[in-house]
């Protein structure tokens, strides 16, 4: 349990990746949404695929479930192939979106400086950001993990700053990720709260109202000891989202 005195709401994320695009990702919503039917006290995203996004959002609609969107493009409109934009997903339904994961920074380029344009781009449409950070093994092997973090960090910090707790910020040690491997709670706790005190830096409102999410591996059976340490406001889970009972079992220990 965490200390009294907390107030942000713990928020579960499930990132479906490019998993589910289809039929198959409608019953996991619908299961999704049945199992967070009766849990209180915490909140609720799936993000599915773009081909997806909207039938999804319907389908949950009405449902504690809220949906995001796995990546965006900074501009509302234009002659960009391909791409999509924050309104066209608000109107899709969403009412988040995930940027800077690491996926995007390693294998499409993202920048420290893309990912803060996204931001803007965002919070400005009215899409809520889920801010992705964290650190490379050898980055972590080398003590450069606070370094990163904070570098990656500071990019688009003032920009949360203009609406305090409306965008939230996930720490996922890049070689935790789809690896089997997980920062242990002291770990994580030891980042999240270097992460705070880094908001604090900006305005004690900033980080005292921001969420701050672990992500990596994340699974039932360590789920509780994450989300028990006093830094740690919910999770952005990969795999285990994927599966309604295990992603039941993560919100569950949120509560």
């Amino acid at each position: 349990m965490k200390a009294v005195g907390t107030q942000r709401t713990p928020l579960i994320a499930g990132n479906w990746k490019m998993y589910m695009g289809g039929r198959a990702g409608h019953e996991l919503a619908r299961g999704v949404a049945e199992r967070a039917k009766g849990v209180g006290g915490v909140d609720v995203v799936v993000a599915p695929p773009l081909t997806v996004l909207a039938a999804i959002a319907h389908e949950l609609e009405g449902s504690r479930v809220q949906v995001s969107a796995q990546n965006l493009y900074p501009k509302d409109e234009g002659a960009f192939t391909g791409e999509v934009s924050a309104p066209m997903l608000l109107e899709a339904g969403c009412k988040w979106v995930i940027i800077g994961h690491s996926e995007r920074r390693q294998y499409f380029g993202e920048t420290d400086a893309s990912v803060a344009e996204k931001v803007a781009a965002a919070q400005k449409a009215g899409l809520r950001p889920i801010v992705c950070v964290g650190e490379l093994l050898p980055e972590r092997e080398a003590g450069k993990t606070l370094e990163v973090v904070y570098r990656q960090v500071d990019a688009f910090s003032r920009i949360l700053g203009d609406q305090p707790g409306f965008g939230v910020i996930a720490y996922e040690p890049v070689w935790a990720i789809g690896t089997g491997k997980v920062a242990g709670p002291e770990q994580a706790q030891e980042v999240h709260a270097a992460i705070r005190q880094r908001l604090t830096g900006q305005s004690a409102e900033l980080a005292s109202a921001t969420r701050v999410l672990y992500g990596g591996s994340v699974k039932p059976d360590n789920a509780a000891g994450l989300l028990a340490c006093q830094d740690v406001d919910g999770a952005l889970v990969g795999g285990a989202s994927l599966k309604v009972a295990d992603f039941a079992a993560i919100i569950e220990a949120a509560v």
